[in-house]
């Protein structure tokens, strides 16, 4: 099955946040398929980093749609997020979770960790998983410039259940249901209804 191509990423990004719900993330030698998303826009969402870093607005003016936007969260985990742009709303999409598929025991050795619903299950669990770290910032993972063996493929599963809800450990923007999830999934980081405010 082909590679998404740059167009995918050329429309609204809360649109695009559900779509890639069950689209094979594919990292050298592992994938997994996305189970859990986030869309930020760029614009009036005061929980998106262009909202307070100006590399942040810099990143989404200057690089291509479906470019890798990967920050240290925390000083802690590497993060791991794809540009929407040239659409209704551009803005930035966190992966948060990945249903392991291949590479598993690369992913177990990297995590220390024998669980396959704990290898993948949260946005810095899953860089971990695959070995992503900041050297992979601004990587194109669609069209022109997208290294072999990276990429991202649509679903081979005609239909998964999706379901929103509010953002993750965010202090700002609380109450926007623009995170995406696939019901019923073990791998997911946090089930839809349990997200706490901070």
């Amino acid at each position: 099955m082909p590679f998404l191509e740059t167009d995918f990423f050329q429309r609204d990004v809360v649109a695009v946040a559900r779509e890639l719900i069950g689209v094979e993330l594919v990292w050298n030698g592992c994938s997994g398929i996305i189970v859990e998303t986030e869309a930020y826009a760029a614009d009036n969402d005061r929980a998106c980093h262009t909202a307070s870093r100006s590399n942040a607005r810099d990143f989404v003016s200057s690089k291509p749609p479906g470019a890798a936007y990967v920050y240290l969260n925390y000083g802690m985990h590497w993060l791991f997020n794809l540009l929407v742009k040239d659409g209704d709303r551009d803005g930035l999409i966190l992966v948060r979770a990945l249903d392991p598929r291949r590479g598993i025991e690369n992913m177990k050795r990297r995590r220390k960790c024998e669980k396959a619903h704990d290898l993948c299950s949260g946005p810095g669990k899953l860089t971990q998983a695959l070995a992503i770290n900041g050297r992979h910032h601004g990587l194109p993972m669609a069209g022109k410039g997208r290294r072999p063996g990276c990429g991202l493929k649509p679903s081979a599963v005609s239909s998964h259940e999706i379901i929103n809800d509010v953002r993750v450990g965010i202090r700002q923007a609380t109450d926007f249901p623009w995170r995406f999830l696939e019901r019923g999934n073990p791998h997911v980081s946090v089930l839809a209804g349990q997200v706490r405010p901070r």
